[in-house]
């Protein structure tokens, strides 16, 4: 067997990359947010699957040992890019709401907003599950290894344990107030109450099970039978905000192959998640106002890069906030909002000395919204890999149960979404209805942004994205921005510090090297915070001879390939 070609470097710490030297994988590669997950994507790729199929084998791994973040319990986006047809296509496979969903479910008895955090624990925040969905739609069109074939590395997995991860360790031991859901802590707590720790083994054999039904049956053992029903009953039956799913829900769930959303800045073609996601959208918008700015301005953590991103980023987010939904339940403008000449007009917006302040939305062309802009907030999570197969096949795939740990709720070994709770909890604002706001059927509003680049000579050149909530849309840009205007690797752009602006605070990444910035900033007019910035950046770019991959130091994460 051939050993693994491992394109991750090891960091001095975030912001100052060591000097390393990158090893090209020649044949293909994974990178994902878990060493295991990786593994099992490259066992599967050895064996001649398919990008897809890798993905599908590091994502049933995932909802094992990085449960916090994904799963089959919650959704995700998948853009794929077949390089015998030249062609991108997406797959969407975000969660429904139930039918007994209505607008007005996250306000209180005063018709006001719930506090976020109240509203997430429970049956009342799940949708229904899409990711076993939009992977075995996926499968079906790109899958060269039996469907079974692919849950084998998590089932071996589940029946003999793992090592808790780090990350997993921290985010159990910093949400101590999830340990008060009775399945928290029944998998992660101990008898004595105290949480399990980085190293110990767990193992889930009820995960294992579920596995292996899922791996005879396909998508419709988990849609109907004894999965759906565990599901449905841990929803109707929460400890807290009991929800009203159904059977039906799940018996009627669709995962939607679509066209991808795609544009160009410079020299690059980009294609990435369009809606019911905002990422993809918001990210062409924000490259393409940089656009009229030198590469040389926008020179990785200088004072002109931050600047100048964050401004687009602020009217990125004021479009988004305004636009962005569901397109099989509104209108959602996409062309207008990608048109290069509304985006030239908006980036004559940007000064080049003096932060804007909060950005209104525009005017696309051909558009009246009839909308509110959403103010809801929405909290980081989610997990990304990405994947180039022998046949330079890619995926590049975003997908999350929403908030950490999700509902806190687990059924059959996996946990449950908190995905409702992306929608406005505010369905009306000023007499004017919010395009997010929660429906029957409907699919929330996201932020994931999977993408790929090719580069000028059309060939297939990066793909990437991130974790983290609405700030994925800033991780994700300001990681291509780095590439293409800063000549970064992979692991380089993966590493550096943050800094976003979601049409709010300019906020800095704390602890790294971008903190100098803010004194500068704030004379120019920033109102600057200083906080954690929890991306998941995995990436893989070819080079000459091969690719090479980089994984986010802040999460757990490697890419491997051969």
């Amino acid at each position: 067997m051939l050993r693994p070609l491992v394109a991750f470097v090891l960091l001095l710490g975030i912001g100052s990359v060591a000097e390393a030297r990158e090893l090209v994988a020649t044949r293909h590669m994974i990178a994902a947010a878990n060493p295991y997950a990786s593994r099992a994507g490259l066992e599967m790729l050895r064996k001649g699957g398919s990008a897809v199929d890798a993905a599908i084998a590091a994502q049933m791994v995932l909802t094992l040992v990085e449960p916090e973040s994904s799963g089959i319990g919650g959704g995700a986006f998948l853009l794929v890019y077949d390089a015998k047809r030249n062609k991108v296509t997406s797959f969407d496979g975000r969660e429904t709401a139930p039918a007994s969903a209505r607008p007005g479910m996250f306000l209180d008895a005063s018709g006001n907003p719930r506090p976020h955090m109240e509203a997430i624990p429970g049956g009342l925040s799940v949708g229904v599950p899409g990711n076993v969905a939009v992977l075995e739609l996926a499968h079906k069109k790109y899958g060269k290894l039996k469907w079974a074939a692919l849950f084998q590395p998590a089932i071996a997995l589940a029946g003999r344990g793992f090592p808790v991860s780090r990350k997993l360790a921290a985010e159990v031991r910093e949400e101590p107030q999830m340990a008060n859901m009775p399945d928290i802590r029944n998998y992660l707590y101990h008898k004595d109450g105290t949480p399990v720790r980085q190293g110990e083994i767990l193992k889930n054999p009820e995960f294992a099970q579920t596995m292996r039904i899922i791996a005879r049956g396909g998508a419709r053992a988990f849609y109907s039978g004894p999965i759906a029903q565990a599901i449905v009953n841990k929803v109707q039956h929460a400890p807290v905000n009991p929800g009203g799913m159904a059977l039906v829900d799940l018996a009627r769930y669709r995962a939607v192959e679509r066209p991808p959303v795609c544009g160009t800045y410079r020299s690059h073609k980009l294609c990435s998640m369009g809606p019911p996601s905002s990422g993809g959208v918001a990210v062409l918008q924000i490259l393409s106002m940089l656009e009229r700015f030198s590469s040389s301005q926008l020179k990785p953590n200088s004072l002109s890069e931050v600047h100048l991103v964050t401004q687009a980023e602020r009217l990125a987010f004021a479009d988004r906030a305004q636009y962005l939904g569901d397109p099989d339940a509104i209108h959602v403008p996409v062309a207008g909002l990608l048109d290069r000449t509304y985006l030239s007009q908006r980036a004559a917006l940007i000064d080049p000395k003096r932060d804007m302040g909060p950005a209104q939305p525009g005017t696309p062309p051909a558009t009246k919204s009839p909308y509110a802009p959403q103010r809801t907030p929405q909290l980081p999570g989610t997990s990304h890999l990405s994947v180039v197969d022998g046949s330079g096949d890619v995926v590049s795939m975003t997908t999350t149960i929403e908030y950490t740990f999700g509902s806190e709720m687990m059924a059959k070994g996996f946990f449950l979404n908190n995905q409702l709770t992306d929608f406005s909890f505010e369905p009306m604002r000023d007499g004017k209805p919010v395009a997010n706001a929660p429906a029957p059927g409907k699919r929330p509003m996201s932020a994931m942004s999977p993408t790929i680049v090719f580069g000028p000579d059309g060939k297939f050149k990066i793909a990437a994205g991130s974790p983290g909530g609405p700030m994925i849309i800033t991780y994700v840009a300001e990681a291509l921005v780095g590439m293409l205007d800063g000549n970064l690797s992979p692991q380089q752009a993966a590493a550096q510090p943050h800094f976003a602006n979601p049409n709010g605070p300019t906020i800095l990444e704390s602890g790294t090297s971008i903190d100098a910035l803010a004194p500068q900033l704030t004379a120019m007019g920033h109102n600057v915070v200083e906080r954690g910035l929890g991306s998941g950046l995995h990436i893989i770019e070819r080079v000459p001879g091969g690719y090479i991959g980089g994984a986010d130091p802040r999460r757990d994460g490697i890419a491997l390939g051969d």
